[in-house]
């Protein structure tokens, strides 16, 4: 289990092998971290499938529009949604896509972040600078790192549950 230092601003996310515990970077990016914890709250992150798992890359989920399907439909439209809230403005640091670093999926346009996020399986510096940086995982990569590969994955897996610490 990590320790939660900041439980307001830690995200608890249920994979099918434990939890996966995330320390979101409110003082780097305060409109990402708020948007996270919004819809963590709303359980509009609950049942979401990771649409876009790259081995020694990345693993991406979040599209809170099409990424709950149960019967395989919209596996296929997977990853080209969003949620119902405005799109946000790219907060760009200084901090680096290091393995087990969360990222803001988005569209060319560096200002299309919305619900999409993934997280670095390995070092991924040449994102830097591009991809909002907004969490790091502090406990349980092992879990992230057992998720199923694949553009889509032929059996994706989900994020079963995901809540903000202080709610849990």
């Amino acid at each position: 289990m990590a320790e939660i230092n900041d439980p307001d601003n830690t995200i608890l996310m249920e994979l099918k092998d434990g939890t996966v515990f995330i320390e979101l970077l409110q003082d780097v990016a305060p409109k990402h971290a708020a948007r996270m914890k919004e819809l963590a709250r709303s359980g509009a992150y609950d049942n979401v499938v990771f649409h876009r798992v790259i081995d020694g890359f990345m693993a991406q989920t979040g599209d809170v529009e099409h990424g709950d399907f149960e019967d395989g439909f919209n596996l296929r439209r997977a990853g080209t949604g969003g949620s119902d809230l405005p799109d946000l403005p790219a907060e760009f640091s200084k901090i680096p896509h290091d393995r087990g670093t969360l990222g803001a999926a988005r569209s060319a346009n560096p200002n299309s972040a919305n619900s999409q996020f993934f997280i670095n399986f390995s070092d991924n510096h040449f994102l830097n600078g591009q991809y909002t940086v907004y969490g790091r995982v502090i406990g349980g990569m092992e879990h992230v790192d057992a998720i199923a590969r694949g553009e889509p994955p032929m059996n994706p897996d989900r994020m079963l549950s995901v809540k903000v610490a202080a709610d849990a």
